[in-house]
């Protein structure tokens, strides 16, 4: 059995600056205190907000981006059938809210999975901004650059794998992203379900539950309900064929 001590909750804990991905904007290097204090201005955090709340919906009027500071959030879209086909899992200190610039209005929508946390940065006004404090505005295309590339990265590898290398290379894909901000690489919950897992890999709900157990009994993880243990790394690195284990979102799931 796993203790719950032992692996993290997303909804008991928060990002801080050090981890968040915001930290580039919010934190940037050689700002003087004054720059500092517009950005600490423009930033605004939430209230918790409960499992099932929407931060934004499709067709909502893009205002800005989003930071998870605790909790977890999921983001998804409506096929042509009318069915939910999630697109990303989000974690404290990732990012959301980049599908709004183009059109001016959001494309998916994002709910939390979790009670749940954020910072909201107005994209008006961090425009205004970086105006006044030309680095910014590099390090805001450098940012949005790089999380549209990390989900870029996952989805293509996913889409080209088998589902026992699928089910590894989302195991592993999340383990790097916790460790990259200061969490376990091996313990935590997955607030997501079964059958969420599987519409995001295009898998049935049937075939995670199976290779999960598969994985369990082989000892490359150890599973109580939503805590999970990656007991065995390399051997599941060796499953998903080497998947990189450079920063990739919700995120991602990202």
């Amino acid at each position: 059995m796993i203790e719950s001590g032992q692996v993290i909750d997303f909804s008991k804990i928060k990002a801080n600056c050090s981890n968040c991905s915001l930290h580039e904007l919010c934190l940037p290097r050689g700002l003087n205190v004054d720059d500092l204090e517009k950005l600490e201005v423009v930033v605004k955090g939430s209230r918790p907000i409960e499992k099932g709340t929407h931060i934004f919906r499709a067709e909502d009027p893009f205002e800005s981006f989003y930071a998870v500071r605790s909790g977890s959030v999921k983001v998804y879209i409506i096929n042509e059938s009318g069915e939910e086909q999630i697109i990303g899992f989000y974690f404290p200190g990732e990012i959301i809210g980049f599908d709004g610039i183009e059109h001016h209005k959001h494309t998916c929508s994002a709910v939390s999975m979790e009670t749940a946390t954020y910072c909201s940065l107005p994209y008006e006004k961090i425009t205004d901004i970086c105006k006044q404090i030309p680095d910014l505005q590099n390090q805001m295309f450098r940012l949005l650059s790089r999380e549209i590339s990390n989900d870029n990265q996952l989805l293509m590898t996913i889409n080209k794998r088998s589902a026992e290398e699928k089910i590894a290379t989302f195991l592993i894909n999340l383990s790097s992203r916790f460790q990259k901000r200061g969490y376990s690489a091996k313990e935590y919950n997955l607030p997501m379900s079964r059958q969420e897992i599987g519409n995001y890999l295009g898998l049935t709900i049937e075939t995670v539950s199976r290779l999960f157990t598969k994985f369990q009994r082989n000892g490359l993880v150890k599973i109580n309900r939503k805590a999970i243990i990656l007991e065995n790394l390399p051997a599941i690195h060796s499953i998903c064929g080497g998947f990189s284990d450079k920063p990739t979102n919700k995120n991602t799931m990202v």
